[in-house]
């Protein structure tokens, strides 16, 4: 039996991948806790007898971690490292610290955006693993930025000073140890590096809860259906997009029959509309099963469990790695590609027909479902941690 401590960020999108791990792992006997700054959030996803150990850090939302909707680009990244991915670290450090002398794991986990997780387990020197819960920075994103890049890891060296071995080298994005990758070269490309430390696993969908309840007699199964959702992160801007996007499906409910996830209530639809479904919440991986094609914003998590049921996308990214994702989507030859900001309903309803006729699309689709289920997911994630706990005694 080894002790795996998982270290997340308190963002849904970083710890639902993990979850399924997680549950493999505590299936076969191991011992598995977590940190993160949002103890009730892992608990909500990974259950309510998950060990989690509380420590500092902003939340999404709370005050000082709000970002300005009209953020874009270098702007919004650089306000994701400086406002919320550096401070986050600092903050996270202590309690990493302390769990990891009151849990003694043989293995930490970091995700590649809770940064402490690795520094403060290099500093240890306990072995840890990458759980690369975007595929982005694998995709050369920048590549042709090198100031960017420069940037990146110059915060990276300041932050490594704060709180790990200032001596050290290594990116705490990416672990010479053990690097997991929920994803597989067939969605990001020729770039995806190879190493014998790296593993492409797939999408981990595994082990989660039950989500919300769905009314899935409203289904009608004689038209298409097509999933309109931003993710967890977007309900600040989404507002004019979930419109349009209402706009065009009405226009074509004669065969095609929408879902729309609108968390924030922007639309006010009636309940009783039997062509355009709206709701706060629904449970995506069982709605994806009755599915023809989902309209998002590039989210890792939503191109990719759309993708692991081969349901070909139209894909709006917005910010941070949504377009790098989107551009993995298009190259794929999985969907198609629109500007968020300037979308238009006759623009997303050409794009729509599209994906809903175009036989191309849905056969990427497919050869990229296949390519995630022979991947192995969080039972070859577990598999890999294991083997790292067993080769580190």
């Amino acid at each position: 039996m080894s002790a795996f401590l998982f270290v997340v960020p308190p963002l849904t999108g970083h710890v639902n991948p993990a979850v399924g791990v997680a549950a493999r792992l505590t299936g076969r006997g191991h011992r598995v806790a977590w940190v993160c700054a949002d103890p009730a959030l892992v608990r909500r996803l990974a259950g309510a007898d998950a060990e989690v150990f509380g420590c500092a850090g902003p939340v999404p939302g709370a005050e000082g971690a709000v970002r300005p909707p009209d953020l874009r680009g270098a702007e919004a990244l650089r306000f994701l490292w400086e406002a919320y991915l550096l401070p986050l670290a600092r903050a996270m450090a202590p309690g990493v610290r302390a769990s990891a002398a009151a849990f003694r794991p043989d293995v930490v986990v970091a995700d590649q955006q809770a940064f402490a997780g690795a520094l403060v387990a290099d500093d240890l020197g306990l072995p840890w693993a990458t759980s690369a819960t975007t595929s982005a920075e694998f995709s050369g994103a920048y590549d042709g930025l090198p100031k960017v890049a420069e940037w990146l890891r110059d915060r990276l060296t300041e932050l490594r000073t704060r709180i790990g071995d200032p001596s050290g080298t290594a990116d705490p994005r990416s672990s010479p140890h053990l690097l997991l990758v929920f994803s597989t070269p067939e969605l990001i490309g020729p770039q995806a590096p190879l190493a014998p430390h790296i593993h492409y696993v797939g999408p981990s969908l595994t082990g989660r809860p039950a989500g919300p309840g769905f009314p899935w007699e409203r289904l009608d199964q004689a038209r298409a259906k097509v999933l309109v959702t931003l993710g967890t992160a977007n309900t600040d801007v989404g507002g004019r997009f979930l419109a349009e996007c209402r706009t065009a499906l009405r226009a074509r409910a004669d065969h095609v029959q929408a879902v729309i996830v609108d968390p924030g209530g922007a639309l006010g639809a009636p309940a009783d509309d039997k062509n355009v479904l709206v709701l706060p919440a629904v449970p995506q991986l069982p709605v994806l099963e009755r599915m023809d094609a989902v309209v998002c914003h590039a989210g890792h998590n939503t191109v990719c469990e759309a993708l692991w049921h081969g349901v070909p996308l139209v894909v709006a990214p917005i910010r941070d790695d949504q377009p790098v994702v989107a551009g993995q989507v298009v190259d794929a030859g999985a969907g198609v590609r629109l500007r968020f900001g300037r979308v238009r309903a006759d623009r997303l309803g050409a794009a729509l027909d599209t994906v809903l006729t175009d036989p191309a699309p849905r056969a990427a689709a497919a050869r990229i479902r296949t390519a995630f289920r022979a991947a192995g997911g969080a039972q070859a994630a577990a598999a890999h941690l294991e083997r790292l706990a067993a080769e580190s005694r």
